[in-house]
């Protein structure tokens, strides 16, 4: 069950001060769960706390050994928060971003690849990958696809609203076209390229991870699965 947080006027404007500025709803979401954390931790509004405070929670947080990606999303959200909706810039100045370490990046052989795209047992879901890999989308734009987004007269897939807000279009490969075609008959799809457990809505990025994550367990493969 999904806890309804009251909307106090301060998480109202910090909530238009995003849609305004057209961040994405899972952006919006984040920011304002991590915000609401941030002054759960104080018992208090946070424009009542200061950057002795937001030291002090940043310290927590690593003491909590919190993910980087929180720890990151929770630094963004606490400076979009003292910089637009407060309107003090010289309390962001004092939320550093964390030094990100340089990893190479996990990188599947060939065989893994062609494993990990015969593994699932649902013809969906191996659409869904072939999809992932043949067009290097993210996630969220892959989830977004519809039927009309498929040119197959130009051999373009339409991206609408990816990364940065844009409209863009990808190759559509020869050999993916008729996955797609085969998966848009078998499941009699209407809108959505890859509906969820409604057809109505599509499938989420938790339901994307979940297939790769799985597939990558189908497959024996010993690297982590992901994806980005």
């Amino acid at each position: 069950m999904k806890i309804i947080r009251p909307m106090t006027p301060l998480r109202q404007r910090m909530l238009e001060d995003m849609q305004i500025r057209n961040y994405s709803p899972h952006t919006i979401d984040g920011y304002l769960r991590y915000v609401a954390q941030f002054a759960k931790h104080f018992h208090t509004s946070p424009d009542r706390l200061d950057a002795e405070h937001i030291r002090t929670y940043q310290l927590h947080l690593l003491h909590q050994q919190v993910s980087k990606s929180i720890f990151i999303q929770t630094v963004c959200a606490l400076r979009f928060l003292y910089e637009t909706t407060l309107g003090r810039p010289w309390i962001a100045e004092y939320i550093p971003y964390p030094k990100k370490p340089k990893k190479l990046p996990v990188i599947l052989s060939r065989d893994e690849v062609k494993a990990l795209l015969l593994a699932p047992r649902h013809l969906k879901h191996r659409v869904i990958l072939a999809t992932l890999y043949a067009t290097g989308v993210r996630v969220s734009a892959l989830c977004q696809l519809q039927g009309t987004d498929i040119d197959s007269q130009r051999m373009v897939i339409h991206v609408r609203q990816g990364k940065g807000k844009r409209d863009r279009f990808v190759m559509l490969s020869p050999d993916l076209l008729p996955l797609l075609r085969r998966s848009w008959k078998l499941y009699q799809l209407q809108s959505w390229l890859f509906p969820g457990h409604r057809v109505t809505a599509p499938i989420t990025r938790d339901g994307v991870a979940h297939i790769c994550t799985q597939a990558g367990r189908a497959a024996h493969i010993k690297k982590a699965v992901y994806p980005h």
